[in-house]
């Protein structure tokens, strides 16, 4: 039986170079490959080292990349190794199959939206209400599906968010604060949901994960074996869980060993 490996990409596979935590002396950075352009920008990136144990990923394992980013983000990152069969988009609510949005998980994660949490409209005039121009930069909706806000991080109030995500909480929505940007997302839209899917379809009998966020958690707690680095928001809430190792490493050397981790564990099924 295959093996599932599912993955967050932005800071936990991949960094922008303000997250890369270069922190050694300059002679032994290691050397970094560029995955991602945006307007004519390098913008992601990991190391060589981390591209090859990628690639030898592809090779041995089903590799699907997990991200909270819109299809139109994820298509900008080019991955090495062979293109993955499966991604997951929009946190969980588009599953691509060969680069293209399966109809019937769509229909599936509508059906859910509409039965068990408000609708996007009531979450995005709160945020419109409440946001405060002194540190509001930028209002977003991901596909239809989610709400995020772009924000100045050292003029944000802690208890703005802290407030926000009671009252998400209580409309069956939840929120994360990720760097520079605050998620509102409806709690059936996971990446769990559609990795179990994509297990389901491949047959895999063991899966592993990774993952730096709030947003990520459930991921982590659906997989067999999982591991967090020693960056982001799980680390900053010491969180968790009995199948889930807290790694060391920080920036973008975490990415290479979460990479590692992943070929060793397809190698001892």
């Amino acid at each position: 039986m295959p093996v599932l490996v599912a993955s967050d990409l932005d800071r936990t596979l991949i960094y922008s170079a303000a997250a890369l935590a270069l922190t050694m002396p300059d002679p032994r950075a290691p050397r970094l490959l560029c995955v991602e352009v945006h307007e004519s920008r390098p913008l992601s990136y990991m190391t060589e080292t981390a591209a090859q144990l990628l690639t030898d990923l592809g090779d041995a394992a089903v590799f699907v990349p997990t991200t909270t980013r819109t299809r139109k983000q994820y298509q900008r990152i080019n991955l090495p190794g062979p293109p993955p069969a499966y991604a997951i988009c929009a946190n969980g609510g588009h599953l691509l199959v060969d680069g293209v949005s399966d109809p019937d998980w769509q229909a599936v994660v509508s059906a859910r939206l509409a039965d068990e949490c408000a609708p996007l409209a009531e979450v995005q005039a709160h945020l419109a209400a409440f946001a405060d121009p002194l540190w509001l930069r930028k209002e977003r909706i991901a596909e239809d599906l989610f709400a995020y806000l772009v924000v100045e991080r050292e003029l944000l109030p802690e208890e703005w968010v802290k407030e926000l995500a009671a009252w998400a909480e209580n409309r069956g929505w939840t929120v994360s604060l990720q760097g520079r940007k605050i998620y509102a997302v409806p709690k059936p839209l996971t990446k769990s949901a559609a990795v179990r899917e994509v297990a389901r379809r491949t047959g895999a009998e063991l899966t592993l994960t990774a993952g730096d966020s709030l947003l990520d958690a459930d991921l982590l707690l659906a997989s067999d074996r999982g591991w967090r680095p020693g960056h982001g928001e799980l680390h900053e809430a010491a969180w968790t869980a009995p199948q889930v190792t807290a790694l060391p490493e920080r920036g973008v050397l975490a990415g290479e060993r979460i990479l590692r981790e992943f070929l060793k564990g397809v190698r001892e099924k």
